[in-house]
């Protein structure tokens, strides 16, 4: 029995903000994809390389979304169990990438600076960084279970800090399940709807069986959808740099996971319209793992790559895997905002 001391001691603790800790991820090159070698066309891409990550740390995993928060390929993952992890692309003098550096792995916090009192209120699924004169300043994330959309601060690459919620639609924030908000990306300067914070549903239809989303902008503001495939589901969803929009797109068929990613042009992207994009990438079986986050960036040699994480649930039968991809039509250009 803990003596009454002890236990309001605890507590106390358990409430306080949890410290960054420190991991180290080992990983494993890709180097072909549905028989591509490296620098191969797929469908629609090439394929540039990939890693299979591991760490003993048992708090690393259920990566479900993944942003850049900083200069020199410093990236975040948010996770299914409510951590930032935050570490740096490592790549090799060809432009491959080697690695996953620096990680450190910190509990969010809710408004009131607390890490989030229970899992209900940690299923963290999408994210995307707030750029302001080309500095990223903070994250937005989107929520599952409770549902709701916060800011935090980033500091040196990392966000972290007390939560700053976002006001989001009453229709999304009536939702209490575990298929609601997956994806959250922000409008680029080249976008018409440019600032614009674009949220996605995973089950949440429409009258017509499309996936609801939602703008939340100044001017570009309301309503529209997303058309609603077989099998698959929005998962995440990143603009590149000229304003069209990738979404990334999971299920699983047969007892194996299946991913597709589409472009949707910049114009299709307005309040009221519905969203169909074409086919650039289709996947399924033991190529891929739950491929859930997406990521739009630039490499050390200037290339614009999109980069394809799994979330392994923290199952040991799945894989950490990162897959990274370029577009035939896009050059070297920043994506700072």
């Amino acid at each position: 029995m803990i003596a009454r001391p002890a236990l309001a001691a605890a507590l106390l603790l358990l409430a306080g903000p949890a410290a960054a800790v420190d991991a180290t991820v080992s990983a494993a090159p890709v180097t072909s994809f549905r028989g591509a070698g490296l620098d191969m066309p797929v469908d629609r891409l090439i394929f540039r390389g990939g890693l299979t990550l591991q760490s003993q740390d048992d708090t690393f995993g259920g990566l479900s979304s993944v942003s850049q928060t900083g200069p020199e390929q410093r990236i975040t993952f948010v996770t299914d169990r409510g951590n930032f992890v935050a570490g740096q692309l490592a790549y090799d003098q060809a432009d491959r990438l080697i690695g996953l550096i620096g990680v450190t792995i910190e509990p969010m916090q809710n408004s009131g600076g607390e890490v989030l009192p229970r899992q209900y209120a940690r299923d963290a699924e999408g994210m995307d960084t707030i750029w302001r004169n080309g500095e990223a300043v903070a994250v937005r994330v989107g929520f599952e279970h409770l549902t709701r959309v916060a800011d935090f601060a980033i500091t040196d690459g990392k966000p972290g800090g007390p939560a700053r919620e976002i006001s989001i639609p009453q229709w999304l924030t009536d939702l209490r399940t575990n298929e609601t908000l997956e994806s959250v990306c922000i409008a680029p300067p080249a976008s018409p709807i440019a600032g614009s914070t674009l949220l996605i549903a995973e089950e949440a239809l429409d009258e017509n069986g499309n996936h609801r989303a939602e703008l939340l902008g100044q001017n570009d503001k309301g309503p529209l959808t997303y058309v609603n495939s077989p099998i698959v589901n929005p998962t995440d969803c990143k603009f590149l740099p000229n304003g069209d929009l990738l979404v990334l797109e999971r299920g699983v068929s047969l007892f194996a996971f299946v991913m597709n990613l589409r472009r949707v042009p910049a114009s299709e992207v307005r309040p009221g319209n519905l969203m169909e994009g074409e086919l650039l990438l289709s996947a399924q079986g033991g190529e891929i793992d739950n491929m859930e986050s997406l990521m739009v960036h630039q490499t050390p040699g200037g290339e614009t790559r999109i980069l394809i994480g799994s979330d392994n649930n923290f199952n040991d039968w799945q894989r950490t895997l990162l897959l990274e991809f370029a577009l035939p039509d896009q050059g070297s250009s920043s994506i700072s905002q």
